[in-house]
């Protein structure tokens, strides 16, 4: 891991982006978790310090309400579980995938919310949440109305003194997932969408190792709100 430093705010930076025709998020994500065991899948991943780094830096309560956004079958839940943590929701646009994951969890400690992040129904109607966790959601959002839709949401529900992490595809990173164009991120980005109600805590470059060897390049980013 090494400190990000890509960017600053003030300055510039330069991404990927593609405006393409909406697509149908749910059957695609759907037809992924159908079709591959869960550990084979491209983000599925078994070292977790980089974002319990983040998570530890944050030091909220155990009892506080964290959502864990596009959750999929994430073994971060398990952890968190283990961890102590007692007041978790998880959500994707996949049924499937929330299904695999409640079944290996079986805890009833998780609330799990099968939503669109860019057009959100149950999920404007969750309180107001201490942490906000994303790994490799948001930079999937290429259009900008669907990433405004994204950002409305979260600064809706993050409450003062809570929490964002961000771990998605950085400057150097792929230009495609899973089939699908992505938008390469920096802080300076974040920043911008976030707006002066929130302040960088810390953030780092991660070169992630997919279950085939291939690596990816995060960048890794805690944001409080003030």
């Amino acid at each position: 891991m090494s400190e990000d430093n890509s960017c600053s705010i003030g300055g510039s930076c330069s991404s990927t982006s593609a405006q393409t025709d909406k697509k149908d998020y749910q059957a695609h994500w759907d037809k992924a978790y159908t079709n591959n065991p869960h550990e084979k899948l491209g983000w599925y991943e078994t070292d977790l310090s980089p974002m319990l780094k983040l998570i530890d830096e944050t030091n909220i309560d155990k009892s506080n309400l964290v959502l864990n956004i596009g959750a999929g079958s994430t073994v971060l839940i398990d952890e968190l579980l283990q961890l102590g943590y007692t007041n978790l929701i998880a959500t994707d646009i996949s049924q499937v995938a929330l299904d695999t994951l409640e079944k290996r969890v079986q805890s009833k400690q998780v609330e799990y919310i099968v939503d669109d992040l860019t057009e959100p129904t149950t999920l404007k109607n969750i309180p107001p949440v201490d942490l906000w966790i994303d790994r490799a959601v948001l930079h999937f959002f290429t259009d900008e109305k669907d990433q405004d839709t994204y950002f409305d949401l979260l600064k809706s529900k993050v409450k003062k003194g809570g929490f964002v992490i961000f771990a998605e595809f950085g400057l150097g990173g792929a230009k495609k997932c899973s089939g699908l164009d992505v938008y390469r991120y920096c802080n300076v980005q974040f920043q911008e969408k976030l707006g002066i109600e929130f302040k960088k805590i810390d953030s780092f470059n991660y070169s992630y190792t997919m279950p085939s060897g291939d690596l990816r390049e995060y960048i890794y980013s805690l944001f409080i709100r003030i």
